[in-house]
């Protein structure tokens, strides 16, 4: 089948892409020397996530419970959810122990200490890391407490609960304003992690994991190695895809994005005017972030293969993208585009299913299995 004959808009993958992107971050990882455990949110897709595992990854993450639901029923062995999850949940977590290894994170003591007590009461041990907060200021502990060795202690002393270690997402990343400011992320991500894991080791806890994750970051691996506490585990995501915003971040270029939207062209109100069939049902409302500012909600790519930044996606309605064109553009009522995302992740929970194409031919269709699963 061609991909013109695939009605639009859809979310096209190129299969090429996809597995050089998979198969480049698996090789990172083991240059580095640590383990790879991707997060699954950004591709939501049982399939995918086997790719990665085939490729070296020792487990999935997941955002929320419901994505690890799908998953385990799916025969994914190794399962971590980096998202502060509360003890009302334990009657998933707990059926989610008899079919995956499941680890969690907490950042609160009084939560540690419920999850402590629903084990203990099941019978059964808990995988749990601390949370970190590392300059995002999202979830974590302040790693500059003067409690917050203590409270990596308290966790690890807690029966029933088998403390892995620390974790943290340097979010901050996205909003870096250079390669540099960005290097310097990860370099503090690995120092502030080091040093608490020393301190807390002193009050006895045993520490086996140092786990860091995202994908801006990830291409600094070699640089957070070499010192004592250094990471075990690194947890990228959109690596898999890509997207507008990674380019902007120097993580891909358009080249390496896997993840685009097929377009077309509906309306031509105006010569500075485009109309697409992709809006914001499909490409979602998140902005590109970049060490420069990258404005619209995608990047038009035209039928030739070539992006076009004068073609400027200035706003979406629910079904209409609407096309700014800052220069003459040839395009008519019935072109096809392609449209790179702001945000790959946000894209994929849209979809029903993702267009595999090798070149301009389908090669198949992979099912969003954990699409909507927010709980």
């Amino acid at each position: 089948m061609r991909l013109a004959d695939v009605r639009t808009p859809f979310a096209l993958v190129d299969i090429n892409r996809l597995n050089a992107n998979i198969s480049s971050m698996g090789a990172r990882a083991r240059a580095a020397g640590v383990a790879l455990r991707p997060h699954a949110k950004t591709h939501k897709s049982v399939e995918i996530a086997k790719m990665q595992i085939e490729a070296g990854a020792v487990g999935i993450c997941c955002a929320k419970l419901g994505e690890a639901e799908v998953f385990a029923d799916a025969g994914i062995a190794d399962i971590r959810l980096p998202y502060p999850i509360n003890p009302i949940n334990a009657d998933r977590v707990i059926a989610l122990l008899g079919k995956t290894r499941l680890s969690i994170i907490v950042d609160d003591m009084s939560v540690a200490q419920g999850w402590s007590d629903t084990m203990v009461a099941a019978g059964t041990k808990l995988d749990v890391l601390v949370k970190v907060d590392v300059g995002f200021h999202r979830c974590g502990i302040n790693p500059a407490a003067a409690d917050a060795a203590d409270r990596v202690a308290f966790v690890a002393s807690l029966p029933s609960i088998n403390f892995r270690g620390l974790l943290s997402h340097a979010g901050q990343a996205y909003h870096a304003a250079s390669e540099m400011e960005l290097a310097y992320v990860a370099t503090r991500e690995a120092e502030m992690l080091r040093d608490l894991a020393e301190r807390a080791t002193a009050l006895g806890a045993k520490i086996d994991e140092i786990s860091v994750g995202s994908t801006p970051t990830a291409r600094f691996i070699d640089t957070q190695m070499g010192a004592p506490f250094a990471p075990t585990e690194m947890r990228p995501g959109n690596y898999v895809f890509l997207d507008r915003t990674q380019t902007g971040l120097g993580a891909a270029t358009v080249d390496t994005c896997a993840m685009f939207i097929a377009a077309t062209v509906v309306s031509r109100p105006a010569p500075d005017r485009v109309i697409l069939d992709s809006g914001a049902k499909t490409l979602a409302l998140d902005g590109a972030r970049g060490f420069s500012a990258m404005p619209g909600h995608g990047l038009v790519i035209l039928p030739d293969g070539i992006p076009d930044p004068t073609l400027v996606i200035e706003r979406l309605s629910e079904e209409h993208a609407t096309v700014k064109s800052t220069m003459p553009t040839r395009l008519k009522i019935g072109d096809r585009v392609r449209v790179l995302p702001n945000h790959s992740c946000v894209v994929t929970n849209l979809m029903d299913e993702l267009v595999l194409a090798d070149g301009e031919t389908v090669v198949g269709r992979i099912k969003v299995a954990a699409r909507g699963r927010i709980s």
